[in-house]
């Protein structure tokens, strides 16, 4: 007989020292939570209970994979993002803590004006793109991405979570957008460098899109450049565009922003963490 206590402790025991206790322990409450839908209050209740072979070998599967770096989201195939619950696939990033403070900034900015025209660059699993249709007043989202199988899976999440947004595969660096088409242009683009793959953690660097992360060292603000010479045109007088942006390179890319000519009020603001990560500019 093995007890729900029981088998979290095994878990947890198996995980350590590849992770921290209290990291471990969430991880396989997480685990239990998705797997039985169950609440905290329900793992507490049931602490004592005997848990059968189904969910010993699941936990034991699920900790195997752990123990290979394999992100939990991943393995879950859900991830949480600003209070929704997301399907994600090795297809797209994880999305953040960091990119749901940006869909707050736009949402708080846009001050509750209807019927905004809201552009997402890169979509991926779609995040910001369904947070910004269930958070502004009807919206009306178009999100692009250049991965089918990313699309997939935003289109998914989308309809999963009764939002309708206009889903288009686009390559944003050869494609070109219609002029005057867009209220709010919003991009979490690939701005990791290349020479920054040594420091990343594990989870990152063997699982997720490396598409999606990472840009040559020699051209670090390909895709900000790219996105804000298309958004010049694209935008509305008026309309405001979003970054999500690598801490490193803040001011190259409001420099660049400012050098572009069509935009004012650039500002560069820090995440919780207190890192730089996000600009917003208005277009003239």
């Amino acid at each position: 007989m093995t007890t729900l206590s029981q088998l979290i402790s095994q878990a947890v025991g198996r995980l350590q020292p590849h992770y921290p206790a209290d990291e471990a322990r969430a991880m396989v409450k997480c685990a239990l939570m998705t797997l039985k839908d169950w609440t905290p209050t329900d793992i507490a209740y049931k602490f004592n209970d005997e848990v059968g072979d189904f969910l010993i070998n699941r936990v034991d599967e699920i900790t195997d994979r752990l123990l290979l770096d394999e992100p939990l989201q991943y393995i879950l195939g859900e991830a949480w993002f600003h209070g929704l619950s997301l399907k994600v696939t090795p297809a797209t990033l994880i999305p953040r803590p960091e990119t749901s403070q940006l869909v707050d900034l736009i949402v708080d900015r846009a001050d509750g004006r209807p019927d905004l025209r809201v552009l997402d660059i890169g979509t991926g699993s779609g995040a910001i793109a369904v947070a910004l249709a269930r958070s502004l007043k009807f919206a009306r989202v178009t999100a692009i991405d250049i991965s089918t199988d990313a699309l997939e899976v935003a289109r998914q999440n989308a309809d999963r979570l009764r939002v309708d947004i206009n889903f288009k595969q686009m390559d944003i660096l050869a494609d070109s957008l219609p002029a005057d088409a867009f209220d709010i242009i919003v991009s979490n683009p690939p701005y990791i460098c290349d020479s920054e793959k040594p420091s990343m953690e594990p989870n990152v660097l063997l699982y997720e899109p490396h598409g999606a992360l990472f840009v040559p060292d020699n051209d670090p603000l390909l895709f900000y450049r790219r996105i804000a010479s298309l958004a010049a045109d694209s935008l509305v007088a008026g309309g405001m565009l979003y970054f999500e942006i690598n801490q490193s390179y803040g001011s190259q890319v409001c420099r660049m922003l400012a050098d572009n000519r069509n935009f004012q009020s650039i500002e560069l603001l820090r995440d919780f963490k207190g890192n730089n990560r996000f600009i917003s500019a208005s277009k003239l």
